[in-house]
């Protein structure tokens, strides 16, 4: 499907690798703008794989809803359905949380899964010129972990397709939540997953860096190395590392030194400190704790307050139920003078092991 979509679009597309780097995004004055800019849309897959919910699927969905009435205060949202009745299914949780239906659009685009920071489209702005692309980059869930994911794979050209933009074909995986971005030049990315041989074993660090500047239009690549216990994408920056404004970044820390993922994010904090950015100054850090752990099954999930979602009006934070909620919001609100920081309860979310970043995709406006 996708080989027949992509010639659709044979002005920005070759399957000549040489071609890859000489009409790049980047060369054509696009680039990924933070997620803290101003957003026309989010963009959601409508949840409906019970195999990635296990004997939970259907308790996701009021907060999940929950997730969306606040998206669609503050901006469009864009749901991937499968079909007219996954629509009125969708439709009817929604009515039930009392969202705005008329900030909210369905696109008949059928997905294997819900994760759409990682197949959704990744929207690019013109640097002088008022107009989007997209890059569709290759998604293979993770390292082939999770099969099938062909219907995932082509949605950011489908995407594209409806509105007419450019579509950029890089043609190696990579995934919206193994990335975070200050807008300003800067990249953030974890050793952990990017060089992680289940995505591109043909490339090495600085292969993959020159993707990174020419596709997302950034000037500079940091790493850490770690990502959390229970992590089942091999470290996504997503909950370890975000950024809040062009020179902040939120870090999660585990306070318990009995805990496995103490020393992990103790070496992610070293590596932060000792980074500079483009124009030479330190990162200013700010601590972010850790929840306790969450179990589910005899199995430790991937939970952390790093997977947050900067809407345009709000913050929205996943919680867990446990006494460290409020400091966590509390210090996330202290990043956001002009947002408003909303807990969801994620404590069934997690049993997917993502929350709600993994879930969503921004749209950045044109201004």
């Amino acid at each position: 499907m996708k080989q027949f979509i992509r010639k659709y679009f044979t002005a920005n597309f070759s399957d000549n690798t040489s071609a890859h780097f000489s009409n790049t995004p980047k060369q054509q004055g696009y680039y990924f703008p933070a997620e803290f800019a101003l957003h026309d849309a989010t963009w959601l897959s409508w949840p409906h794989k019970e195999a990635s919910w296990p004997g939970k699927i259907e308790k996701i969905y009021p907060n999940y809803c929950l997730f969306i009435k606040y998206l669609a205060n503050s901006e469009r949202v864009c749901i991937n359905v499968n079909d007219e009745a996954m629509k009125q299914f969708a439709l009817q949780h929604l009515q039930k949380a009392n969202a705005n239906l008329l900030n909210i659009e369905f696109f008949i685009h059928p997905t294997n899964d819900a994760w759409c920071r990682d197949h959704g489209p990744a929207f690019l702005l013109h640097n002088t010129e008022k107009k989007k692309a997209i890059i569709d980059w290759r998604y293979n869930a993770w390292g082939n972990k999770y099969p099938p994911y062909d219907l995932d794979d082509v949605i950011p050209t489908l995407i594209a397709k409806h509105y007419n933009m450019p579509v950029f074909y890089p043609n190696i995986v990579m995934e919206g939540g193994s990335v975070e971005f200050n807008g300003a030049g800067t990249l953030i990315t974890s050793t952990a997953c990017l060089l992680n041989k289940n995505r591109n074993p043909h490339l090495n660090q600085q292969q993959i860096e020159t993707y990174l500047m020419n596709y997302y239009g950034v000037e500079q690549i940091l790493w850490v190395d770690e990502g959390i216990v229970g992590d089942d994408t091999d470290g996504h920056i997503d909950d370890t590392v975000r950024f809040v404004n062009e020179d902040t970044v939120l870090t999660v820390v585990e306070e318990n030194k009995q805990d496995e993922n103490y020393a992990l994010l103790q070496h992610n904090l070293k590596q932060l400190q000792q980074m500079r950015l483009l124009n030479g100054k330190q990162l200013n850090i700010i601590e972010l704790p850790m929840p306790d752990e969450v179990i589910y099954e005899e199995q430790r999930l991937p939970a952390a307050y790093a997977n947050f979602y900067i809407a345009n009006k709000y913050v929205i934070v996943p919680t867990y139920r446990c006494a460290k909620d409020d400091k966590a919001l509390q210090i996330i609100q202290s990043c956001f003078k002009n947002r408003e920081v909303i807990g969801i309860d994620s404590t069934d979310i997690i049993w997917g092991l993502g929350s709600f970043h993994c879930l969503s995709q921004q749209e950045p406006a044109i201004v």
